[in-house]
């Protein structure tokens, strides 16, 4: 019996793992995309600031 759980542990334990793996790897895709996009929104309006534009629309 304590050989069976151990089969269906290692039998399992491969797949948990890769979808914890996928699971991060996303979210920090998604992460970095949010915050890349923050920071050009802030640099963009500063910019535009910097020469009398009027701030940009959201559409």
């Amino acid at each position: 019996m304590d050989s069976y759980w151990l089969a269906v542990v290692y039998s399992v334990a491969p797949t948990i793992v890769l979808a914890g793996a996928f699971w991060w790897i996303m979210r920090s895709i998604l992460r970095m995309d949010r915050t890349e996009r923050r920071v050009y929104n802030r640099i963009e309006a500063e910019e535009r600031a910097k020469r009398g534009l009027p701030p940009k629309t959201q559409a």
